[in-house]
């Protein structure tokens, strides 16, 4: 979110009003474009390269990764939040303002709306969905109080100003603007509404199957439009073989994540399209060990030596086609205050020799490289890099739940192949992973946490950009990470689509938004 001057704060609140009104008539009113619609028609059925957990089903429950909006994108609605031209755009929220001392957001909310089970919208909820939140802790430590001034009107009071509000609450970094209903929450509580949730969004639950199937239905009276769609069914299908035996066989229409070769596969069927998709998450190398004075990990030319043994260019064609690009920072460059850092060369013979120099002129064993579910080949590539400079791994695999669990409780050690997705500005893109306090943060640099702590404070938009540079810069210096490139991957489209939605919302790599998903029509 850009910088307010508090002397041109009252004029920047009008601005960010009259933007979310505009926003507003050009979606149309309430329910306008949904009576103009054709009735929703047909099913149509993902596979899904990941399983979907219950958790899922609840904003409230999304910590520290994207994939959750899968599910929230369909059933649920936020008051703010990405979509197509704009990544903070007005949704239950009309319109919102910000007081002159910026310690006030008040948002207008959108009138005549209701839940899956026709209970009213209202600012209760929106308090309600806020408080029970479990992400962003940096954003519930900002806000001093949630004070429900009417019925459709609810404004935030912060402890202080806090230039980075509207990045946590507004997009995809955080789900603390989506929206449940307080009252049916506290009648069947949190497990109930993980068994049948109820939402805002275009489509209502209607059945999930643990490890094979999630079916929505069609809310035919969502306010923004009238799905296109009737059904849609998300598969679970963690072998990329199986998704694209499927699609072949008509039994899904949108398959994600395929491999190299099943994409080519792809490329080579007149009836199939290849789509690439991406943007938003950046692979790298964590070295959990490296706060262990112990470890070899602890020495900065070990780290440097393990950027430089990777070939980031012909894995990207080994593994994405060459669609994936080589990065230097786990900041995206299109990010706003992101420092644009070169990747790495790939050099085997200089990661030799700073081995050498750091007393390792053998290698040495480094123990487990963790991959992070599903990119199990693309971490098994990593480690033969590593080995053939002699940094010698173990790859260990582990189920999506179990390896996020132990990620979080710092229970991994070793090294890891994870990804970073988190939206907003390089101020949220850090926020978890490189001060100390950050839930994935094995440990930190006192320097970098006092920095970051004082760009969190700055209201001047070219002191916080140089605050946020300098973090970025030491911890490239430091090889606190070794980026390894910025992910975009293929997925297979049927002949029944007419539009999956994939990068309508840029950069947002799955379908959505889901009510314009569209199959051809008879």
């Amino acid at each position: 979110m850009p910088r307010i001057d508090s002397k041109q704060s009252r004029t920047r609140g009008f601005v960010l009003t009259l933007t979310a009104l505009v926003g507003f008539l050009l979606g149309g009113g309430v329910g306008d474009e949904a009576r103009a619609q054709p009735k929703p028609e047909g099913e149509m059925r993902w596979a899904l390269y990941v399983t979907i957990s219950p958790q899922w089903f609840d904003p409230g429950e999304v910590i520290g990764v994207i994939t959750p909006f899968w599910v929230l994108y369909a059933m649920h609605d936020a008051l703010v939040k990405a979509m197509p031209g704009n990544l903070m755009a007005p949704s239950l929220a009309e319109s919102w303002t910000v007081s002159a001392d910026q310690k006030v957001y008040e948002f207008k909310l959108r009138e005549g709306v209701k839940f899956h089970n026709g209970d009213p919208f209202t600012a209760e909820d929106v308090k309600f969905s806020f408080l029970r939140t479990k992400g962003a802790r940096i954003l519930r430590d900002k806000v001093n109080e949630v004070i429900v001034v009417g019925p459709h009107r609810v404004r935030f009071h912060l402890h202080e100003p806090w230039p980075d509000f509207m990045t946590f609450y507004g997009t995809l970094a955080s789900s603390a603007s989506w929206v449940v209903p307080k009252k049916y929450v506290e009648q069947v509580g949190v497990e109930g509404f993980k068994k049948h949730p109820i939402g805002l969004g275009p489509y209502k639950f209607v059945s999930h199957n643990p490890g094979v199937e999630l079916v929505m239905e069609a809310y035919e009276g969502y306010w923004r439009k009238m799905p296109s769609v009737k059904r849609l069914v998300y598969k679970m299908v963690p072998e990329p073989t199986t998704r694209l035996a499927m699609l072949k066989r008509g039994e899904v229409d949108l398959a994600y994540l395929l491999d190299a070769p099943q994409a080519e596969e792809v490329r080579r069927d007149p009836t199939l399209k290849l789509a690439f998709s991406g943007g938003i998450g950046v692979f790298f190398l964590d070295f959990f060990d490296q706060w262990d004075p112990k470890s070899p990990w602890h020495d900065r030319r070990v780290r440097q030596a393990a950027s430089y043994a990777i070939d980031r260019r012909t894995l990207s064609e080994v593994e994405t086609l060459g669609a994936s690009k080589p990065a230097g920072n786990i900041v995206p460059r299109t990010f706003e205050f992101a420092l644009p850092l070169e990747p790495d060369p790939y050099d085997p013979a200089k990661a030799k020799q700073l081995l050498a120099e750091a007393g390792y002129p053998n290698g040495f064993d480094a123990g487990d490289l963790h991959a992070y579910p599903p990119y199990n080949s693309t971490t098994e590539v990593v480690g033969n890099y590593l080995g053939a400079v002699g940094i010698k791994t173990r790859i260990r695999t582990m189920e999506r739940a179990a390896f996020f669990s132990a990620w979080a409780t710092k229970k991994l050690r070793g090294v890891c192949m994870c990804v970073v997705a988190p939206y907003g500005n390089a101020a949220s893109r850090m926020s978890e992973w490189v001060p100390s306090s950050g839930i994935y943060a094995y440990g930190g640099y006192p320097d970098i946490d006092a920095l970051y702590k004082r760009q969190g404070l700055e209201t001047d938009r070219l002191k916080r950009q140089a605050l946020l540079h300098q973090i970025q810069q030491l911890v490239h210096e430091r090889v606190r990470f070794a980026p390894i490139w910025d992910y975009t991957w293929p997925s297979g489209v049927g002949p029944r689509v007419e539009e999956p939605a994939l990068m309508l919302i840029n950069p947002y790599p799955w379908s959505a938004p889901l009510e314009d998903v569209r199959l051809k029509r008879k």
